[in-house]
């Protein structure tokens, strides 16, 4: 069985869905969590990326601009490692040996290598359920995990105010 579940968790509305899943299964089984956010200029509440000024001959950052988006930066990092603490510490009241880490950077590749890090033998990430062309603009993370992961994918899906993992796309790895 699972021995080491990293459960990845983003700034989306099935965010606490996610981990509470991870939560039950690593109480179930025994496991420890490793608990993974990745900032990302693209996420939501991220500040975003830095505006560039147009009046210079190379695009440089503007002084006044680039301080407040650092400062938007930071408090987005603030917030993030706050709420893997309250995470962290729900974790750790129901018994749940857990730890945390934030990185930033490209979420799908950075999940896959923290895992592999760790040692990870499941991986569990959520679906944003995109499809068509926001699909191929925004990417699928868990698309990327499923394919490049070194260990076993579980995609909690959502659909329509519940969540359910079907079984010919939530397990990669341990099917034919």
């Amino acid at each position: 069985m699972f021995k080491k579940i990293l459960v990845a968790l983003d700034n989306s509305a099935h965010r606490q869905e996610v981990f509470q899943k991870a939560l039950d299964l690593a109480a179930a089984t025994g496991a420890d969590l490793m608990l993974v956010h990745v900032l990302s200029a693209y996420e939501e509440g991220s500040p975003g990326i830095p505006i560039r000024s147009y009046q210079a001959y190379y695009p440089v950052l503007e002084d006044s601009t680039w301080r407040l988006y650092q400062k938007r930066w930071e408090e987005f990092e603030a917030q993030g490692i706050a709420q893997l603490r309250q995470e962290l510490d729900r974790a750790k009241a129901v018994g749940v040996s857990a730890e945390f880490t934030q990185a930033t950077g490209e979420p799908a590749a950075t999940i896959c290598h923290v895992a592999g890090s760790w040692g990870a033998d499941l991986i569990m990430v959520g679906s944003h359920g995109r499809k068509g062309l926001s699909e191929l603009l925004l990417g699928s993370v868990s698309n990327y995990v499923m394919h490049h992961a070194d260990c076993s994918v579980l995609v909690v899906h959502h659909n329509k105010g519940t969540l359910t993992a079907p079984v010919e796309t939530a397990v990669a790895g341990t099917t034919a």
